[in-house]
């Protein structure tokens, strides 16, 4: 699919090569190098204590990195010029005043960063929150501290953006919105990138997955490849075994017998399987795809444990 450049930025990337954030002895993120495109979504995947958010605090240079380099549209972020026009971020949902109302909060961001009110307008209308604007943020709950988290990353229009866990407190009808706006941002041909310790939403969000573990990096791997990886194999139950087993063969596929009756069969889905039965007359009495999960998937890469002994996220 071709994307439309995003806003100013034509070029717009994030480029970590071998950063290194350390906590006294313990390594928070440790030689970190990945590269984040436009036109992509890019999943920072991980347990409690991996180092997605604080990777995302040195991408936007809140923290000093002990080593590496961190790179935004070919800048350090602390060099650039209003930086919400560049790179656009939702890393804590809660940091505004509490008496301070949602348009005034958006308002102040918007004059440090040469922005008018119709920008600010535009994004409390998109992020659901026009109705509401002139409320006290004390009186948010967290969803909407979300959504004016996300409302705030995108006032600049940049081409750049970062959501460290962007459906924390969303509803489901809200959640599936964060996931249709980030892939929106993605086609226009912004960078986005997002954080989360959920591998099934990331895989429902993510274009390319970067799955880190105490600071690491351990897989980089396509959500498309991923899928296609986890495909396992489809079980059939058939009382003409040898039958099946010589007709699936002849197309390609592996079939093998199973303890206690039925075929395990690779290299063809469980339609065609069920349209060669049905075009040989063979009877089905069962027909079941048995794919990889997810989870285990997950789980068997991130053994070693799920917080992080010392230091933040």
């Amino acid at each position: 699919m071709r994307v439309r450049p995003a806003y100013g930025n034509i070029a717009s990337m994030i480029e970590v090569r071998e950063l290194t954030k350390d906590y006294g002895d313990q390594h928070a993120v440790n030689r970190l190098s990945f590269t984040a495109r436009p036109g992509l979504v890019t999943g920072l995947l991980g347990p409690n204590g991996a180092g997605k958010s604080t990777t995302m605090r040195l991408i936007l240079g809140l923290d000093p990195q002990t080593a590496g380099t961190v790179l935004v549209n070919g800048q350090r972020c602390a060099t650039i010029d209003r930086p919400l026009h560049t790179v656009g971020a939702l890393l804590d949902a809660g940091p505004a005043p509490g008496e301070c109302s949602a348009v005034d909060y958006l308002q102040h961001l918007a004059r440090d960063n040469g922005i008018g009110r119709c920008r600010v307008d535009k994004v409390l209308d998109e992020s659901g929150l026009s109705a509401v604007a002139g409320g006290r943020l004390g009186e948010f709950s967290l969803g909407m501290r979300q959504r004016l988290g996300i409302a705030g990353a995108l006032l600049g229009d940049p081409g750049v953006l970062l959501f460290d866990e962007a459906a924390n407190g969303l509803d489901p009808d809200g959640i599936k919105w964060i996931r249709d706006l980030m892939r929106s941002l993605a086609a226009q041909g912004r960078t986005v990138l997002v954080s989360s310790p959920d591998i099934n939403e990331m895989a429902l969000t993510a274009d390319q997955l970067l799955i880190l573990e105490r600071g690491e990096l351990i897989t980089e791997v396509a959500t498309r490849e991923l899928t296609w990886r986890l495909r396992g194999d489809v079980f059939v139950r058939t009382p003409r075994r040898g039958g099946l087993t010589r007709v699936l063969t002849g197309m390609g596929a592996t079939v093998l017998p199973e303890p206690g009756g039925g075929l395990s069969v690779t290299g063809l889905d469980a339609w065609r399987i069920a349209s060669a039965a049905a075009a040989y007359y063979i009877p089905i009495q069962e027909l079941t795809p048995r794919n990889a999960s997810l989870e285990d998937f997950y789980s068997n890469l991130t053994t070693s444990s799920s917080e992080y002994p010392c230091g933040p996220n």
